[in-house]
């Protein structure tokens, strides 16, 4: 007697188990993608991306950026995920406190941007970094030779001082890479490239001037922003579940990454090469 009742709790489980996975998968979904901090690692985002992208039930996502920035390559992988999403599915962009830069820059291909009316925008430009303690390491009497393949292979180490060909040569890399920004932006926004780059020299907005600008398209929060992607999904005065996807590389694995991709010779200047929007 005692087998067949806890057989029986057991098939009432699974029943109601299989029901609500189903009652659950059959709502019409709205997903929320989060895209924090500095832009140095895509794997994460696309991640996210890619699970709202093969999974029917979710209908449009929200990308919620609070970000300043970061590596040029990475911004770019989540911008191209960004684009292939938007041809299956409506893509709304929220900006939080800050979507500056590579912020912005993975924002552009949403169908439709909001922002708060003082969301940090804007900065558009790129970056690189060279710091010479060539001076210094000659006051300490420290000399040190770099054995190197090519006259431009050590363009960028501390330990001397850039040549103007090989500024030259930086600032032309800088100014492709611009470019490239450019072009992502005009691809999706509705502003003449001419006119964007009187702007476009890296000065910072808030939400509220970045509208005038036709840099974003709406003022208003995340709500806002669930809201329009219901509107743009058909969904409006329709039951739906609003969902957040998160796939987060734990702080172990992260260090564990961290300490895999750095070899033991490398040496510190090689962090200069380094692009950021």
């Amino acid at each position: 007697m005692k087998k067949k009742i806890i057989i029986g709790i057991i098939v009432l489980a699974v029943f109601i188990y299989i029901f609500s996975y189903f009652s659950v998968k059959s709502v019409p979904k709205i997903a929320v993608i989060n895209i924090n901090g500095v832009i140095s690692s895509y794997e994460p985002v696309i991640q996210n991306i890619e699970t709202a992208q093969i999974d029917s039930s979710i209908k449009a996502v929200v990308i919620a950026v609070d970000s300043p920035g970061g590596a040029v390559g990475a911004a770019q992988e989540i911008y191209s995920a960004i684009e292939k999403l938007r041809k299956e599915k409506p893509v709304v962009v929220s900006m939080g406190n800050v979507a500056a830069s590579g912020g912005y820059y993975v924002s552009v291909p949403a169908n439709v941007i909001y922002a708060n009316p003082g969301t940090i925008t804007g900065s558009i430009g790129v970056i690189i970094q060279h710091v010479s303690f060539a001076k210094v390491l000659e006051k300490l009497g420290i000399k040190v030779e770099n054995i190197k393949s090519g006259q431009n292979k050590d363009i960028l180490y501390p330990n001397r001082e850039l040549t103007p060909q090989q500024k030259k040569l930086l600032e032309e890399t800088i100014k492709d890479v611009y470019n490239q920004f450019l072009e992502d932006i005009v691809k999706y926004r509705k502003i003449d490239i001419n006119t964007l780059k009187q702007y476009a020299d890296g000065r910072i907005f808030t939400g509220r001037q970045a509208k005038k600008l036709k840099l974003i398209d709406k003022l208003g929060n995340i709500q806002d922003a669930v809201e329009e992607a219901k509107k743009l999904a058909g969904l409006e005065g329709k039951k739906v579940m609003v969902i957040k996807i998160r796939k987060e590389e734990s702080i172990l694995k992260k260090m564990l990454q961290l300490k895999l991709s750095i070899p033991e010779n490398l040496s510190f200047p090689q962090f200069y090469y380094l692009l950021s929007f």
